[in-house]
């Protein structure tokens, strides 16, 4: 099975080194060549040109325009690729954009698994990522051994767009699990009493998290150097609201979490973690 990448950035090019680990023929597309580094992979010269080597295609790119552009604009992937070339895209993508492109690709006999990640640089390094994937189940099988080589946790979630439903969901559940963090701390700076303490002895009980343990213990050391920057969370909480309004959904306390992350960013901390929001709380 030949594979392509494209998106070689902070989370693409461990992805890369994990597939060529794995005994796979990675040929690459990448808008900065520079990027390649020493990658033992074949540069192509446009995502069509990539497409048209490849029977699996891995896209890693910033949200759901970035993703059309790759596959639908000028030598996009689609005007190189062969019926059968299966699309697996690890961008966080808007879950209703997510099936527009799908519609688009089957168009052209091309399969589109929507496959977001969670899990970081830390699990792209390691190979241990969590995919959830949106997609045809012949496809999902097909790929496996593509997944397998970069994660651990590999669900298919339903059809095209559940995928990046569950990361949506994820976004949310991460954003209010920091947000009930730094409320629980305030609540016991207000007391007087150690965080830190309340901390070790939250994390024996039902209201352990790996957030409450991870995010927990950055607020306490005030260290927010980002494993997932501020601005980034805001362009996926953006994608929760929009999904919301276009399904007429309320979701109260995510708007509510959503304009911290806003005012974090608008506050020029858009390069800190997003649990930086404990700041504003704090001061609140």
């Amino acid at each position: 099975m030949r594979v392509g990448y494209i998106g070689l950035g902070i989370m693409g090019r461990p992805c890369v080194r994990n597939l060529l680990k794995a005994g796979f023929e990675v040929s690459v597309w990448a808008r900065r060549p520079a990027s390649i580094g020493d990658l033992a992979v074949t540069a192509c010269a446009t995502p069509a040109e990539l497409a048209g080597r490849v029977d699996v295609l891995v896209t890693n790119v910033s949200d759901t325009p970035d993703v059309e552009s790759v596959l639908f604009g000028e030598n996009g992937v689609l005007s190189g690729a062969r019926p059968g070339l299966i699309v697996i895209d690890m961008s966080t993508i808007a879950p209703l954009g997510a099936r527009r492109i799908a519609a688009g690709c089957a168009g052209r006999g091309v399969t589109f698994l929507d496959s977001p990640v969670s899990g970081g640089e830390v699990g792209a390094v390691n190979g241990t990522l969590s995919f959830m994937v949106g997609g045809e189940q012949a496809a999902f099988d097909k790929a496996q051994p593509v997944y397998q080589a970069m994660g651990k946790n590999i669900v298919r979630i339903g059809d095209s767009g559940a995928g990046s439903v569950a990361k949506a969901c994820n976004q949310i559940v991460v954003a209010l699990n920091v947000q009930a963090v730094a409320e629980a701390f305030k609540l016991a700076d207000a007391c007087q009493v150690d965080k830190a303490r309340v901390r070790e002895a939250l994390l024996g009980g039902f209201a352990s998290s790996r957030v409450l343990d991870i995010h927990g213990q950055r607020m306490i050391d005030d260290n927010y150097v980002p494993g997932f920057k501020a601005k980034l969370h805001q362009k996926d909480m953006g994608i929760v609201g929009e999904t919301a309004r276009a399904l007429d959904t309320a979701l109260p306390a995510t708007t509510q979490v959503t304009a911290l992350i806003d005012t974090l960013v608008a506050n020029g901390d858009g390069e800190l973690d997003s649990s930086a929001i404990a700041r504003l709380i704090s001061a609140a």
